[in-house]
């Protein structure tokens, strides 16, 4: 790589120049591996010098990832990537901000740092790993687990309803939401390459095997054979049909969204899939499923635009100063209600 300095652009970007000299250490199998490959060779289209590139993340197997990607980054801790990186965001609008969270660390104790930084839309990209288990802690259920899920900490199963991270991202109005696979390589590229490209705050949900304690969660779809007859991919204007042109998503009578034969499936009623429109569309089809052990969908979502948080709030600040001026901190700190401790 060869860069013309922090002023200017860098000439040819590899996938070399974001791989660290750290020794990727996850279990042997594990899905952070391809997607980890995945993203350091995504990151040189993007045309950005790794010093304009931040990752930050949490506690959990996916927290490592700041170490392997040769980038700045940040590991802190527990549930609170949303909230570092929506500071780093907004005081330092030319950086490219990342994510990088899982099942437990982003929907348990971060969950509520995930829905602000979505409905802020704040200029992140999160990257949920999803492997349904707490894999670094050694197999406790998740907030994804399924119920009656046998674990560690449920020694008879699970009482829990779990979330679904697609639906909780759209019901936090999230302007950018997808799902994509570990170990498709192409679906996971396309689904990086437009998040990267949408201005504010972009979800991906990613299906990764934890193929130490829980193995196997996502073979319906992930497994070449078993896939092509159960992932519904999702393309904006296309009608959604799936397995090999077999089975159609269709509005039923009721409004709800059915799977059925494709000759059993009229014309009219077969879903056109639009990520531009009201989140209705986009939840619904979250919901088609209840688990990866039913015929689910990937790809995007939904895609709209709406105000950066960060643009908003400089907007207000400028607008603010001209009308008041440049303010007095120190006055500022001294006026309403203050009290004088003497010692």
């Amino acid at each position: 790589m060869s860069e013309q300095g922090n002023g200017g652009g860098v000439a040819t970007l590899t996938k070399k120049d974001f791989t660290s000299d750290q020794e990727v250490r996850w279990c042997p199998g594990c899905g952070d591996y391809a997607i980890l490959a995945a993203v350091q060779s995504f990151l040189p289209e993007l045309g950005i010098p790794p010093w304009r590139i931040v990752f930050v993340s949490g506690i959990g197997c996916s927290g490592r990832f700041t170490y392997y990607v040769d980038t700045y980054g940040v590991h802190g801790i527990h549930g609170r990537a949303p909230a570092l990186a929506t500071g780093i965001a907004i005081a330092r609008p030319d950086l490219s901000v990342w994510v990088v969270t899982g099942d437990g660390d982003g929907l348990s104790i971060g969950g509520n740092h995930l829905i602000h930084a979505l409905r802020r839309n704040v200029n992140i990209k999160i990257l949920l790993f999803n492997n349904q288990i707490y894999g670094l802690t050694k197999g406790q259920y998740s907030p994804t687990s399924e119920e009656g899920k046998v674990t560690k900490s449920t020694p008879f199963g699970s009482v829990d309803h779990p979330f679904n991270p697609v639906a909780l991202a759209l019901g936090a109005e999230a302007t950018f939401v997808a799902r994509t696979l570990d170990n498709d390589r192409q679906h996971l590229t396309e689904v990086l390459r437009a998040a990267a490209a949408h201005r504010g705050a972009a979800f991906v949900e990613i299906y990764q095997n934890c193929n130490v304690f829980n193995d196997g969660a996502f073979d319906l779809i992930r497994d070449k054979e078993s896939g092509r007859h159960n992932q519904i991919r999702l393309v904006h204007g296309e009608k959604v049909i799936f397995d090999e042109g077999r089975k159609a998503v269709v509005a039923g009578d009721n409004g709800r969204l059915e799977i059925v034969p494709i000759e059993r499936a009229p014309e009219d009623r077969i879903v056109v899939h639009d990520v531009h429109g009201a989140p209705t569309l986009a939840f619904a089809l979250a919901h088609l499923a209840t688990g990866p052990t039913q015929p689910t969908p990937i790809g995007v979502f939904r895609e709209v635009e709406r105000p950066v948080y960060g643009e908003a709030m400089d907007a207000q600040i400028r607008a603010a100063t001209e009308r008041l001026g440049k303010g007095d901190l120190a006055k500022l700190l001294r006026s309403g209600d203050v009290w004088e401790v003497k010692g």
